[in-house]
């Protein structure tokens, strides 16, 4: 069985760039949970809040119950549920799901070769990663699903990401001179040999390049490391104006959140330079659908 393959073809209701992470979202849940108890049963009630959290905060912006993928998946054979009368789900309704005491678990085929072959962990979980979430996000998410992935596992995700971003990133560094397109962050380092370094500007996907984002300076920019991982979280966004949008679920009281979050509501995106092209509509749209959440906080008055 090739479990790299049949991870990377899980079945999912998508259309024109749709974001529909649940199931990925599931299975590195189960994932994680397999690496520290490889038969443990995952009872519903509890995926059901864990998973509900994890949507929150890396699905979507439109609810959706986790008992859709907790039911669906069986049908990809890579998981299986039990509830107290025997296998098979009730179904995908979470009354049905609670009452019968459903619990889920990876398909024993799987865990099977996931005892034979203890680095498929790692391989399966970067094809979930790599196909479903930007970079920025990969560290976090292990981290919230509680996956420990071995350092060669990790140095694997950079290399790709090196690989993946290296034109992109000079390319769209250079389109934005080495400035963050939100707040204006030129940070350098001095490195003897190598002359003025960036440091703390990453080039940023509008469009992931998990959902046929280009490597093209039309669906990048240049932002800071914070403002790019908030662009990436649906916090920030860019409007049809080229304004920075803020969603109104951001929630920050500090001096430090008002200044480098709230108030960039409604300022011009700065950059790219003559020549070079903003960032394409079409990339914007799907963001705006796709990733930032809510609605936008309205400009802050100057003056």
């Amino acid at each position: 069985m090739n479990w790299p393959e049949r991870i990377a073809q899980l079945r999912q209701w998508t259309r024109g760039g749709t974001r529909a992470p649940h199931k990925p979202l599931l299975v590195l849940y189960a994932l994680g949970h397999f690496q520290r108890d490889a038969d443990a049963q995952l009872p519903y009630t509890a995926v059901e809040a864990d998973l509900g959290r994890l949507l929150a905060e890396y699905g979507p912006a439109h609810k959706t119950t986790p008992a859709y993928p907790f039911h669906h998946l069986v049908t990809d054979g890579v998981w299986e549920v039990r509830t107290a009368s025997g296998a098979g789900s009730p179904g995908p309704l979470v009354r049905e799901l609670r009452a019968s005491g459903a619990a889920g678990r990876l398909a024993p085929e799987l865990r099977a070769a996931l005892r034979g072959e203890p680095e498929l962990l790692g391989r399966l979980a970067r094809v979930l990663l790599d196909r479903h979430f930007p970079p920025s996000l990969h560290g976090e998410l292990c981290e919230a699903v509680g996956l420990d992935l071995e350092p060669a596992d990790e140095a694997r995700l950079i290399a790709a990401r090196r690989q993946r971003d290296r034109r992109m990133r000079n390319l769209v560094l250079t389109a934005y001179e080495y400035q963050c397109a939100f707040c204006g962050y030129d940070g350098q380092l001095s490195s003897a040999g190598a002359g003025m370094q960036p440091v703390g500007l990453e080039a940023a996907h509008v469009r992931w390049w998990a959902f046929e984002g280009p490597d093209e300076v039309e669906n990048g920019l240049c932002l800071c490391s914070l403002h790019h991982k908030l662009f990436d979280k649906g916090v920030l966004g860019i409007g049809d104006d080229l304004r920075v949008l803020v969603s109104q679920q951001f929630v920050g009281r500090s001096r430090a959140a008002r200044e480098q979050v709230i108030a960039l509501a409604g300022r011009p995106v700065l950059g790219p330079q003559p020549g070079s092209s903003p960032v394409a509509a079409d990339h914007r749209t799907w963001h705006t659908e796709q990733v930032f959440r809510g609605t936008a906080r309205p400009a802050i008055p100057v003056g």
